[in-house]
């Protein structure tokens, strides 16, 4: 059974599909999660609280989601190839998680401001985390292709870490120009081209034949 603190993020996520985030409202969200509007106070201590714990949990899950695709019973190349999927298939159902990846948001998204400069910590220990900040689009894609670089710490074919890297962005260049459906001008879902896996596979074994210490490789 999801905590209160579970419960309400899910609730604000949830309010998201139909509202934009000025839209949502702190009573509303309480009440969608079956609990008082103290309660959520007492967890967010405001909706710019709330805004950020729910980013931060996005940011946590992505990268849970990441180590969880490195960990199949697979070639290591071949679940980096997976990670790269995923992470496609992810930004395109989670708007959250897809503005983390790029940096591009709308007002309909909860935009991570940080905590007034010296406003009291919360007591709570989920909030205080989440009220020091939100990665960046470059901290995000950093700590994940530090994950695969562990991943494939087996691998002595060429620089690792740098290779994740550029398999990583090459994902990101899916996210942030998806393939159009001529037909009705909406993005095509990820399972209409999920054959891109052997052509990921394949540039990734190129990657790894290669030099990947270009500057251009590099996270800013």
């Amino acid at each position: 059974m999801p905590t209160a603190r579970e419960a309400l993020l899910d609730a604000a996520l949830a309010a998201l599909v139909e509202l934009p985030w000025s839209a949502v409202r702190m009573v509303d969200v309480a009440s969608a999660a079956g609990v008082s509007r103290q309660t959520l106070y007492n967890e967010f201590g405001s909706k710019e609280g709330l805004a950020r714990a729910l980013v931060r949990r996005e940011a946590d899950a992505y990268l849970q989601g990441v180590e969880r695709v490195l960990a199949a019973p697979s070639p290591p190349r071949r679940n980096l190839a997976a990670v790269a999927e995923w992470t496609v298939s992810e930004a395109f159902t989670r708007p959250v998680l897809r503005a983390l990846l790029t940096g591009c948001w709308g007002e309909r998204l909860p935009v991570p401001r940080p905590a007034r400069a010296g406003s009291r910590a919360s007591s709570v220990p989920a909030q205080r985390r989440a009220d020091a900040g939100v990665p960046s689009p470059a901290d995000l894609l950093g700590l994940a292709r530090d994950r695969a670089a562990a991943a494939l710490q087996g691998d002595d074919d060429g620089d690792v870490r740098n290779a994740c890297e550029v398999v990583l962005r090459l994902a990101l260049s899916y996210v942030v120009a998806p393939v159009p459906v001529v037909a009705d001008g909406h993005w095509a879902d990820p399972e209409s081209w999920r054959p891109m896996t052997p052509t990921i596979t394949s540039v990734i074994d190129t990657i790894f034949r290669v030099d990947t210490m270009s500057p251009r490789k590099i996270i800013p």
